[in-house]
């Protein structure tokens, strides 16, 4: 079968590295919408927008569980370019996802659970409770996180982001339709939502399995040493490192948020406006991919994507604010989520201030993207190291000056952001910042 081989030897042009971000842009976007479509299922249980509250912070604590495999994708789009290589990368996969299971298992035991919930994210009980009743369920979900992670590598190293796009949207469609007959079952709460979204996380799994095999099948063979398993994995290691502090300052900012006045008011406002921060913020990290796919051996190429960069944060940074619009807002918040009245304005707050949140994200993830090239996973773990300290510092003195706890959250995010793009920078420019020479790519698909 002939595969399609992109030629990386010119400088892309923005039309080029459009027709691959904007895909996988989608993607990451609408991944991360499914969160706000599940939420309606266990906000209409009885308990209403704390349970929505419970519910993130259990999903905040899935993916600090799941950080251990949060570099795979990048490992993969680096090393799985051959079949044995391929191979070598999935066994690394599923170790990394059997161990993520057993952290979140440990968990799930009560005295453990309100520690965590409690002790170090502060939430009062009527939080605490969906949130601990909700997170056994993260656990499958995140197996199929993992499930989903060699099909991926597959479809972005042959530039197929258009069928990755496909599988995830098919995701949202899937949760879009599901959710509604949940709420009209009378299938809510913490659980039911959970259940609503591992269901199509399944079916995604299934279809990015079906979109790749053609790509797994053409594979070539390895033309000199495979990258060993020890490789792949201590290539990783920053990598999930840098995400378990990129997760753990997110349930260090709740808990700030938690802790200044007003919590019951302040922390749904907040995680419904970053709700729908989060997906385009997410989508413009997609530039790291962008980077890895294009290969940035020239400095036209690098220039050429620098811009682009900045476009496509700009351009991630705006959409969120079309919620605000009189009548989608009504829609949205207070149809659809069931934020009362009362709370709106805070939400208002919350969402203009996180208009730089997208676009700080786009600049650090070319950044990062530059340093995984460069295979300098260690630039990447400094950059997380600054976001966490300057996050921590930042919420410290925030709730300390009484910042209203809406506030809190965009604040620490963009000061983070750009504390963590300095890093990385800063690292790459330093004495040893070419490190390891990039290999040739194999040709895919001849």
């Amino acid at each position: 079968m002939n595969l399609p081989h992109l030629d990386r030897s010119t400088t892309p042009t923005h039309r080029s590295l459009a027709a691959f971000f904007i895909p996988l842009a989608l993607q990451a976007a609408t991944q991360s919408f499914t969160y706000p479509l599940v939420a309606m299922v266990a906000s209409r249980g009885e308990g209403g927008t704390l349970n929505l509250a419970g519910v993130a912070q259990a999903q905040i604590l899935m993916f600090l569980t799941g950080t251990l495999g949060s570099g795979l994708v990048t490992s993969g789009m680096v090393f799985a370019r051959s079949r044995e290589s391929f191979t070598r990368f999935v066994y690394v996969n599923g170790l990394l996802s059997a161990m993520s299971a057993a952290i979140a298992a440990v968990m799930c035991i009560p005295v453990v659970s309100h520690v965590v919930f409690a002790g170090l994210l502060g939430l009062p009980l009527s939080i605490e409770s969906p949130a601990a009743v909700a997170f056994p369920l993260t656990i499958a979900i995140n197996i199929l996180f993992y499930a989903r992670n060699p099909y991926q590598v597959l479809l972005y190293n042959n530039g197929a982001a258009g069928r990755a796009s496909a599988a995830s949207i098919g995701r949202v469609l899937f949760t879009l339709a599901l959710a509604p007959v949940f709420c009209a079952m009378g299938l809510v709460g913490p659980v039911w939502s959970l259940v609503c979204q591992a269901i199509p996380i399944g079916g995604e799994v299934a279809t990015s399995w079906w979109f790749s095999r053609p790509f797994h099948a053409a594979l070539p063979l390895d033309a000199g040493l495979p990258a060993t398993r020890r490789e792949i994995l201590m290539f990783n290691v920053p990598l999930a490192l840098g995400g378990f502090l990129m997760t753990l300052s997110g349930m260090m900012m709740t808990a700030f948020v938690a802790r200044a006045p007003q919590p019951e008011r302040m922390l749904p406002a907040y995680l419904l406006a970053v709700g729908l921060a989060n997906p385009v913020a997410y989508g413009a990290s997609r530039l790291q991919a962008v980077v890895l796919h294009f290969r940035p051996k020239t400095e036209a190429t690098r220039a050429r994507i620098f811009r682009f960069a900045l476009l496509a944060g700009a351009g991630c940074s705006v959409l969120p604010l079309v919620f605000l619009i009189p009548g989608l807002s009504d829609w949205y918040y207070l149809s659809l989520q069931k934020l009362p009245r009362a709370d709106f304005p805070l939400v208002c707050v919350s969402a203009l201030a996180l208009v730089a949140y997208p676009l700080t994200v786009a600049l650090r993830a070319h950044r990062e993207g530059i340093a995984a090239f460069r295979r300098k996973t260690s630039a990447i773990l400094s950059g997380n190291v600054a976001f966490l300290a300057s996050s921590s510092v930042t919420a410290f003195f925030a709730l300390s000056l009484g910042v209203p706890g809406d506030l809190i959250g965009p604040l620490v995010l963009a000061i983070g952001n750009l504390a963590g793009l300095a890093a990385v920078a800063y690292h790459l420019r330093s004495g040893d910042g070419r490190g390891i020479p990039v290999a040739s790519d194999p040709v895919v698909g001849q």
